[in-house]
């Protein structure tokens, strides 16, 4: 059939917008090296969402030698020539993209990769490195002075990774922002018990090594994984609410410090769950190593790890954070005290709920105690800046903003607001602005000034 010429010059006119679009489509290009995090610049990586992690790591302590395959399932977020990962100081041996291997290259810890055909923005693909090597802690300012990450004990490893120590034992987008789901698989010698997030798939011998294989299905930030190992005395069952539990305590520990490692976690579980909304996680638990040089706990999901059998109200704090760090996770590393002043002040509400303490007398106690020209007051606890990061103000200044808070809106709101927040953002990340945002609708108050004041500015405020 003949066209007309009108009906030529439409078809003409069709033909050339169809090429205009196909050539304005972006072809494939690099993903970033980092996310921008202002305090970690190089942390996490552009252009690829990560869902799945699996790891399989072996470990020998006779070495401190780490043997790994890491498996990433992820989808692209803008059609990919390249993506990097963030690896510290252990070597790659071979890295397949989608089954086939795939040509990278290293500049300190972050590997850039390169498949052999690019990656279509929205579709999901696979990265499979092969790595090993002895893994190295870190150590500075930013934890309290303390060594963390990779930290070699007497009969294993305590592994404690908060903010930025994840890959220094697995390659991975190593920030918050970027949470998926995990399953991990320990291989240790016999005797020893490898402890990791989640549930408890199963255990079986494999020679003289025993595997366990755990799985996190919830979205977990890489920062609060471990593959914690050692020599554990185990106890398992459920909270009187019907939580699953599972606590592994060094055998040396158990006798030390008259606290019911066990007992507590599963009240103070129990008790948030009703104050915070239901608990967010598959299981709750603890890990109780010897590990003396390290001088903190942390909050790694669903088992916060002990560096030594620590107090009732450390585990309240550590278990608060499965709502405020790890359920709802900070969008950047400057909002850490939606983590900390968020514990901290569950610490007070626990002393409230068993008659010890108000959270009122808390804050006076801490308020008076510290003069006006502390430096204390001189931290912004909204953006602490990275080596002061976990600064006692982000903590105790952070807790004070919320019984602030408190008095301001009234107990009603309050109590209302804590769990909507948790639900609101469960599995997922938020910021200070939309704390902000969420107390003024519930309250119904305009609350700019207070949490300027309390978050942004230095110096004791007026009471």
């Amino acid at each position: 059939m003949a066209l007309s010429r009108s009906a030529r010059l439409g078809a003409l006119a069709t033909a050339a917008a169809s090429f205009c679009l196909i050539a304005a489509a972006p072809g494939p290009h690099p993903g970033s090296d980092g996310v921008g995090d202002p305090y970690f610049p190089q942390l996490g990586n552009g252009g690829f969402d990560v869902r799945h992690y699996g790891l399989d790591v072996a470990y020998n302590p006779d070495t401190d030698r780490l043997d790994g395959r890491t498996t990433i399932t992820a989808r692209a977020t803008q059609n990919l020539s390249s993506f990097n990962l963030d690896l510290q100081k252990l070597e790659v041996t071979r890295i397949e993209v989608n089954g086939r291997r795939a040509h990278f290259t290293r500049k300190g810890d972050e590997i850039r990769i390169s498949p052999r055909d690019s990656l279509r923005k929205n579709k999901n693909f696979t990265a499979s490195v092969t790595y090993g090597g002895v893994p190295e802690p870190l150590s500075g300012p930013i934890v309290f002075g303390s060594d963390y990450g990779w930290m070699k004990t007497t009969d294993g490893v305590f592994v404690a990774c908060e903010p930025n120590a994840a890959s220094t034992w697995f390659p991975s987008s190593d920030h918050p922002m970027d949470k998926a789901a995990f399953d991990i698989r320990i291989k240790a010698p016999k005797g020893l018990t490898g402890v990791s997030n989640g549930r408890l798939v199963g255990t079986y011998d494999k020679g003289g090594q025993t595997v366990a294989h755990w799985r996190e299905s919830r979205p977990m930030a890489t920062y609060l994984a471990t593959a914690t190992i050692g020599k554990f005395d185990v106890k398992r069952g459920k909270t009187p609410a019907g939580t699953p539990i599972y606590v592994a305590i060094d055998p040396v520990l158990e006798n030390s410090n008259n606290v019911d490692v066990y007992g507590v976690t599963a009240e103070v579980t129990d008790y948030w769950s009703k104050i915070f909304g239901p608990y967010p996680f598959e299981e709750t638990g603890a890990i109780v190593d010897d590990m003396p040089q390290a001088g903190f706990s942390l909050e790694t999901q669903t088992k916060p790890v002990y560096s030594a059998i620590r107090s009732e109200s450390t585990i309240a704090h550590e278990l608060a954070h499965q709502w405020f760090g790890d359920s709802v996770t900070p969008d950047k590393w400057n909002d850490i005290w939606l983590n900390e002043g968020f514990a901290t002040y569950s610490q007070w509400l626990w002393s409230e709920h068993k008659g010890t303490q108000t959270a009122r007398d808390a804050f006076l106690a801490g308020y008076n105690s510290r003069p006006a020209d502390a430096p204390f007051w001189q931290i912004v606890v909204g953006d602490p800046q990275r080596d002061t990061m976990f600064a006692s103000a982000v903590y105790q200044r952070g807790a004070m903003t919320l019984q602030v808070l408190r008095e301001r809106i009234g107990d009603k709101a309050f109590f209302k607001l804590l769990p909507a927040w948790a639900e609101q953002n469960k599995y997922g990340n938020a910021s200070t602005a939309d704390f902000i945002r969420l107390a003024e609708k519930i309250s119904g108050k305009q609350l700019d000034a207070l949490f300027e004041t309390w978050l942004f500015t230095k110096g004791k405020p007026a009471l």
